[in-house]
């Protein structure tokens, strides 16, 4: 006998979400791949069979949405490849694997017990209640730890390191990460090294946005653009003042090319030129060589004039 099931027991049933999903999953994952997973942990209850294309129009996403959300899924270790189909991993077991795996192993309270001092301890308190409401993920705290150990930044750091990604809606730890080793790369490690590492990329900006106003360009910069602009400036060490000298050369020519500008900057930098006065006396010598080169072809032809008249004189004469 075949017992159906009750049409009125959906109604009343529930779906299950563990808390772990919106502590560790939820901030990271693209709002149409977390609609994904909903739905098949709702299906998942009831031991459903459902393709691929029936959830793309079920779900009204295409189904390269549909395909990239398994993958998605499948990389982060939430979905589970089988011969027939997939399975949804236990997020609360998976996440206690990554806590108790050889790479993370120190639980939140012991983590503030070995804490190298009570700022760190601290540090990561006002963490967890200034970006988490106090109820952080326990994998949170290892991963704070190893950045920590790796990065060698120091309690103000790690603070304004959470603080920028929070800002920019990015609190997940890729992009934390992403920022962490430019910051790392660019020798960070004190809040004294980040006050100067700001500083400079201010002056970057702006010296970025002088050169969109001087050549009146009505967009912004391209990547590669940017980079032309940050090498001037941070590797030949040249503020607007020497780089705006660069940018007056491009006022008779009608496309403006970063590449021309380039070349004219790396020139100054290859003949160590430092100052802007030291590039005003460059130009005015190579100013005063053409005019001695144009004067000396000038005297040339005046001569040779001169020559072939006098051949076409002994010519006439000789005839």
């Amino acid at each position: 006998m075949k017992l159906d099931q009750n049409d009125k027991s959906i109604l009343f049933s529930n779906t299950e979400i563990p808390d772990v999903f919106f502590t560790e999953y939820l901030s990271s994952a693209p709002g149409d791949f977390t609609k994904v997973y909903l739905y098949i942990l709702f299906l998942s209850k009831y031991d459903k069979d459902i393709k691929i294309n029936d959830l793309s129009k079920k779900l009204a996403l295409p189904l390269k949405t549909i395909q990239d959300s398994f993958k998605y899924w499948e990389d982060a270790g939430v979905l589970v490849k089988k011969h027939s189909g997939y399975v949804l991993a236990d997020l609360q077991e998976v996440e206690l694997h990554k806590l108790y795996s050889p790479k993370v192993s120190s639980s939140p309270e012991d983590l503030k017990k070995n804490a190298k001092n009570q700022y760190r301890a601290k540090a990561i308190d006002n963490i967890n209640n200034q970006f988490f409401q106090g109820i952080m993920s326990p994998s949170w705290y290892s991963d704070i730890d190893l950045w920590f150990k790796k990065y060698g930044f120091d309690e103000q750091v790690m603070l304004a390191l959470f603080n920028y990604c929070y800002d920019r809606s990015a609190l997940h730890r890729n992009y934390i990460q992403v920022v962490a080793d430019s910051w790392y790369k660019n020798n960070i490690k004190s809040f004294s090294d980040l006050d100067a590492y700001y500083e400079k990329q201010e002056k970057v900006s702006n010296i970025k946005k002088t050169v969109i106003k001087k050549l009146s360009l009505n967009r912004n910069l391209t990547a590669y653009e940017n980079a032309y602009v940050e090498k001037w400036h941070v590797d030949y060490g040249y503020n607007i003042d020497v780089i705006e000298k660069a940018l007056k050369r491009t006022t008779s020519k009608s496309n403006i090319s970063f590449d021309y500008l380039d070349k004219v900057i790396s020139d100054w930098h290859d003949r160590n030129l430092k100052s802007p006065a030291d590039v005003d006396t460059f130009l005015a010598t190579m100013k005063q060589k053409s005019k001695d080169i144009k004067t000396l072809e000038k005297q040339t032809n005046y001569n040779n004039n001169i020559k072939r008249n006098y051949d076409n004189l002994d010519s006439l004469y000789t005839n």
